[in-house]
């Protein structure tokens, strides 16, 4: 497919996706939904990062969320909410659309990080690894080496 224009792109990955407010989003994590912060360290170190969420790589999250991936999280499971955040929510869009032509339920959130930390909701500082929770520094396993 082919698009006038990066907007026209933007409008086309939105058109699939229920994208969620701060609130909402805080919401669904607590009823188990996975926060996916896909920012660059540089980005996060300099805006903060969302206590709980898991940072991964824009370039390894259908690998690694998708349950039936051989390079998949540990916890990548079917049925699974996906939350994507990235800091304005441009780019969280586009993945949480490639999610979604994967048959995942996944979803962005309207405004990105930056929209998150203007609703008062909770933020803290450093860098956290990639495939690593923020706030605990627990690491997210694997279930297979391969990097994909």
């Amino acid at each position: 497919m082919t698009f006038a224009g990066v907007d026209a792109w933007l409008d086309d990955a939105r058109s699939g996706l229920v994208r969620v407010s701060p609130e909402q989003a805080a919401a669904d994590v607590d009823d188990g939904a996975v926060l996916v912060d896909i920012r660059p360290a540089w980005q996060r170190g300099a805006e903060g990062e969302i206590p709980g969420s898991v940072v991964i790589e824009t370039n390894h999250v259908a690998w690694r969320v998708h349950p039936d991936s051989d390079a998949r999280l540990t916890i990548a499971r079917p049925g699974r909410r996906w939350i994507v955040v990235c800091s304005e929510g441009y780019t969280s869009s586009l993945v949480a659309a490639w999610l979604v032509s994967l048959g995942l339920d996944a979803t962005d959130l309207v405004g990105g990080f930056r929209a998150w930390r203007e609703a008062g909701l909770p933020t803290t500082t450093g860098t956290t690894e990639v495939e690593h929770r923020v706030g605990s520094g627990e690491p997210i396993g694997r279930v297979s080496a391969a990097t994909h």
